[in-house]
């Protein structure tokens, strides 16, 4: 049998527990019409989302409330994507320093031949002299380091010629190239000018394209196409079965500027 003492006590903490509901539950409402969010009212007092949902759901809104509500979703998803591109951001700069680690240094001389090669294979003149264009410095650098290197060819002897825009210092172009790989001024040739444009992309790390010529260096050329050929020479019948069997898209026409 339940005392009465009990019992009283009983109906205090039960009276509490109501008093308490209901004070929420009003401090809940007076927070919604001053225009906060679940977000913040839950917050403010620790009420869980799901009950402040189910408290405040006939409660309207001023309409320069709702377009609070929705100026600030639209920023919590803009810093989400900021957030998730830096986190990406980080990701990749980690995989890039974990992959440098593997690269053991300094570069053997054939490894380091042949990674010009394969540059060359890619970026160079397939005609010609040799020749390299590229607007990355770190390319032209190791390009014209290659040369001097592999074919003894010191970049005081390079030729050099600049393709910018209008709006471009021509002068200071040259003397940054000229610093970075050596190459004297008086080595450039006439700069290509890029007609003028009403659309540019600003790029503040943009240099121009560079492009070096190696003088007198037709055979020079060969000689790389040759150590590519002894690289891929496994993968050359392959090549050559599949080049025979789709010989019909050999005949396919193309546009003259291409």
């Amino acid at each position: 049998m339940v005392s009465d003492d009990s019992a009283n006590l009983t109906c205090v903490i039960i009276g509490c527990m109501v008093k308490d509901y209901e004070g929420l539950k009003k401090q809940a409402i007076r927070l919604r019409k001053e225009g906060l969010s679940y977000g913040e009212i839950s917050k403010d007092s620790g009420i869980p989302k799901s009950t402040l949902s189910y408290w405040l759901k006939n409660i309207p809104l001023e309409r320069h409330q709702k377009e609070r509500f929705y100026t600030k979703q639209i920023q919590y998803l803009s810093l989400g994507a900021q957030s998730q591109k830096e986190r990406r951001k980080r990701e990749i700069e980690e995989i890039i320093n974990l992959a440098a680690e593997e690269i053991s240094l300094p570069i053997t001389p054939d490894a380091y031949r042949l990674i010009g090669a394969a540059l060359y294979w890619a970026e160079g003149s397939k005609g010609g002299m040799l020749e390299m264009t590229n607007s990355d410095p770190h390319l032209i650098l190791f390009f014209v380091r290659w040369t001097e290197i592999i074919f003894n060819i010191p970049a005081i002897n390079l030729k050099a010629r600049l393709n910018i825009y209008p709006q471009q210092n021509e002068s200071e172009v040259k003397k940054f190239w000229s610093e970075l790989t050596d190459i004297p001024v008086k080595n450039f040739g006439k700069t290509y000018v890029k007609p003028f444009s009403s659309g540019y992309k600003k790029n503040n790390l943009y240099y121009g394209t560079m492009r070096i010529e190696v003088p007198k260096s037709t055979n020079m050329k060969h000689k790389v196409f040759g150590w590519l050929k002894a690289v891929l020479s496994e993968n050359e019948m392959k090549v050559k079965l599949v080049q025979r069997k789709w010989q019909k898209l050999a005949g396919t026409s193309r546009p003259i500027n291409l």
